[in-house]
């Protein structure tokens, strides 16, 4: 069987079918990068799970999850200004977090590399919004370089690594889901590794690096030059494409997951546009566009999300007064989603319905049944959502925060009002509170969140005496992102010696109010919830049990491992549903006539359930009921 951190590794130049998320890992490795920062998010994980498949004691460079995509890139800013390539990661809205650190990055002599890589998500397949990322560049004068597939990832890393040395300043790559995951065949390079030269570079003579006001202004114009001249590259580069279709009346520009898409819905067209793919988003190569706008007398702009590139090439036209009419989005639909084969189609058959034909009308079928995401089986979340709801009053208030129990706010628990951002749930809480002594205040968090954002909220809330309940839902990792470390679970997992307490960092803060609970207990947890509600002042409520995701998932590494499930008496069963309509865990079926029986390809046996039942029908693994067998 092949490993793939043998594969990332090898010397000698190959092909193997990866994700763009392996990819660019092999890229890191080839192009000598020394550092590489992250914090979970997708569509990015997978590139920290190939790293991981490399022992610690080859990889050829330092990685670190980070407690937040600030801190990351701040961590391989440090990096780099000491002389070493290095790279941060993260999810779309990660820029969000980062950028008070990242808008300044172009500012300063990054002497050793530094690439950016973004996860950017259109279509918002695991975000709270589909933004659009080249904003950011623009603002903070920082080269884009957009890749359309795991191959074009690979080699734009490269373009990227070689570009951020030779001009000193950070490149984005940007990514998007498709791109992260999609997979095909790829001619990698060979790899001679070095020992590297770590002799610390760091050097305030190649600064300035203090960008205040009496540097930033000469700042931002040596930022403004290196952008020009990262412009010439854009215009002397490989890496655009010109997809000559013979076709002088009508041109796409486009880049990204869209070419790919124009090139499936023209499959088969009898007449095709001529096309110029951009790899440089920022800056535009404007004397290749330009020469294609002189060369046609329609020019469609394909881009997904906003119109950036769209508006500069409309510009560009309009300065030099070219005869060339441009067509971008038309449609409100045009600015939302990934631009699939299917909507590119739709897309370029509305502009040129002579060259494109609608998509005919496809037979209705009967919808597939609606499967609303729901917690996994036996989710310490599920039994603390069950508990803490028998503690709260109808018009109290329940803020949510991002992670697993954001599922919380879906039937049958209905936990979790309103939702911002990570670690924004305290704050929002504390802002609910003001003017109000009718209704209590619970704010939901987990302890990836507790450290990624949200201890100064904490703070805040201490400090203006905003008497709010905190409940903290500690599960031990990164859970949603796939079970990646954080401060809570340690380094190690298990190891207690390298974990940071959630509690001591709320007893340091000054909380005075605190209580630990497993969220198994739950008629504890009711309890201890109902105390915290009653005090009028800050107070938290611990509520912890490990992700049994992943429990289960080493358990099964086992190979005595068998798995086991609850049963139920159905001769004590009274039909009442409370497991299915209150508690909700998916392992439980309900047929027509309202018998409910146990799903054993879900039921992991963990028996959070059976408290619940009010019968007591249901029986732990291996538990016969009354009439023998249940």
């Amino acid at each position: 069987m092949k490993k793939m951190g043998d594969m990332l590794l090898r010397r000698q130049a190959f092909s193997e079918i990866v994700m763009g998320n392996t990819a660019i890992v092999r890229a890191m490795v080839e192009a000598g990068t020394r550092v590489v920062s992250s914090y979970p998010g997708s569509p990015t994980p997978e590139i920290a799970m190939a790293i991981q498949s490399i022992p610690k004691s080859d990889r050829p460079f330092y990685f670190e999850f980070s407690t937040n995509e600030k801190v990351a890139t701040e961590l391989a800013y440090g990096a780099a200004v000491n002389g070493h390539l290095s790279t941060v990661f993260f999810k779309s809205v990660g820029l969000n977090v980062a950028a008070d650190t990242f808008v300044q990055l172009s500012l300063v002599n990054i002497i050793g590399g530094m690439v950016v890589v973004l996860g950017d998500d259109p279509g918002a397949n695991s975000s709270q919004n589909e933004q659009d990322n080249r904003h950011y560049a623009h603002m903070s004068y920082t080269p884009v370089l957009e890749p359309a597939d795991p191959a074009e990832v690979y080699r734009f890393y490269l373009e990227a690594a070689r570009l951020s040395r030779m001009h000193r300043m950070p490149v984005i790559l940007r990514l998007t889901t498709h791109v992260c995951h999609a997979k095909e065949r790829v001619a990698f390079g060979s790899w001679n590794p070095v020992q590297p030269d770590d002799t610390p570079l760091f050097d305030p003579a190649n600064g300035p690096y203090i960008p205040l006001t009496t540097q930033a202004i000469a700042m931002k114009r040596a930022a403004l030059a290196k952008l020009e001249q990262v412009r010439q590259r854009a215009e002397e580069t490989k890496l655009n494409r010109f997809v000559d279709n013979g076709n002088r009346l009508r041109g796409v520009i486009t880049m990204g997951l869209p070419f790919l898409s124009l090139m499936d819905a023209l499959d088969g067209a009898d007449v095709k546009p001529d096309i110029l793919k951009l790899a440089y988003v920022h800056p535009l190569p404007r004397k290749e566009i330009v020469r294609f706008l002189s060369s046609h007398r329609e020019i469609k702009v394909l881009e997904e999300l906003d119109d950036l590139v769209e508006n500069q090439i409309k510009a560009m036209a309009f300065d030099l007064q070219l005869p060339v009419k441009i067509v971008g989005k038309v449609q409100p639909e045009d600015w939302i989603g990934e631009y699939t084969p299917d909507k590119v189609h739709q897309v370029l058959s509305a502009t040129w319905p002579d060259m494109l034909q609608p998509a005919p009308t496809r037979r209705a079928e009967d919808p597939a049944p609606y499967r609303p995401p729901q917690m996994c089986p036996g989710c310490g979340h599920r039994s603390a959502f069950h508990a803490i709801k028998q503690a709260l009053a109808p018009t109290d208030i329940t803020v949510a925060d991002i992670g697993c129990h954001t599922l919380g706010f879906l039937p049958p628990y209905e936990m979790g009002q309103l939702l911002m951002c990570m670690g924004a749930s305290t704050a929002m809480a504390s802002g609910l509170r003001l003017f109000n002594t009718s209704r209590k205040v619970v704010a939901f968090m987990g302890d990836s969140t507790f450290f990624h954002a949200a201890l100064p909220g904490i703070i805040n809330a201490l400090f203006n005496r905003h008497p709010i309940t905190l409940i903290l839902m500690e599960n031990g990792t990164t859970a949603m992102t796939g079970h990646q470390d954080n401060p809570s679970s340690g380094k190690n997992f298990n190891a207690a010696t390298d974990k940071i307490s959630i509690r001591q960092v709320l007893e340091g803060l000054g909380v005075k109010h605190i209580s630990e609970v497993d969220t198994y207990q739950q008629a504890k947890l009711a309890e201890r919830v109902t105390e915290a509600l009653a005090i009028d002042e800050f107070s938290a409520v611990i509520a912890r049990h490990p992700c049994m995701l992943k429990f289960t998932r080493e358990q099964r590494k086992n190979p005595a491992y068998q798995q086991k499930h609850v049963t139920i008496d159905q001769k004590v069963c009274e039909r009442i549903h409370t497991c299915i309509e209150t508690f909700g865990c998916p392992s439980f079926t309900r047929d027509t006539k309202g018998n409910v029986t146990i799903n054993t390809d879900l039921c992991i046996g963990d028996g959070s359930c059976i408290q619940t039942c009010p019968t007591q029908a249901i029986l732990p693994a291996g538990k016969k009921g009354i009439g023998g067998d249940a």
